[in-house]
């Protein structure tokens, strides 16, 4: 009998623990980042980490010609005069495409490869999760 109840309260205990670890789902249009590689002049590299992207905006496999290292579903940063400069290589951050805002500022002219499709985005404060 003391077997049973001890059977039960794991069962119950590690349901309990899945339920807690659920990721929840990002919102539609919403999409989690990384910034792969902060080139100079703002020639960054940004992977897609979560959320369904149309994949006609990014790369699926992209090597850097100057390390050699590969990536997986990224862009080159499109919106180069909104992206906060406080993010910084490996980080990790929540994301909305926006083809509206103006691009008007003045950026140095130095190269680093980057993947061949750009994306304009607006990064978001804080995580949009349902």
């Amino acid at each position: 009998m003391v077997k049973i109840f001890l059977v039960l309260a794991v069962l119950i205990l590690a349901s309990k623990q899945t339920c807690k670890h659920a990721k929840p789902a990002l919102m539609k249009g919403c999409y989690k980042g990384k910034l792969e590689i902060k080139g100079g002049c703002m020639n960054y590299t940004i992977a897609v980490e979560e959320g369904n992207i149309d994949t006609a905006l990014i790369v699926p496999t992209w090597t850097d010609e100057n390390t050699g290292k590969s990536y997986k579903n990224v862009f080159a940063l499109g919106s180069r005069c909104n992206f906060p400069a406080t993010i910084n290589e490996g980080d990790e951050f929540y994301f909305m495409i926006d083809n509206t805002a103006l691009q008007n500022c003045a950026v140095c002219m130095m190269f680093y490869p980057t993947p061949q499709k750009h994306v304009s985005i607006k990064v978001l404060d804080k995580p949009c999760v349902e």
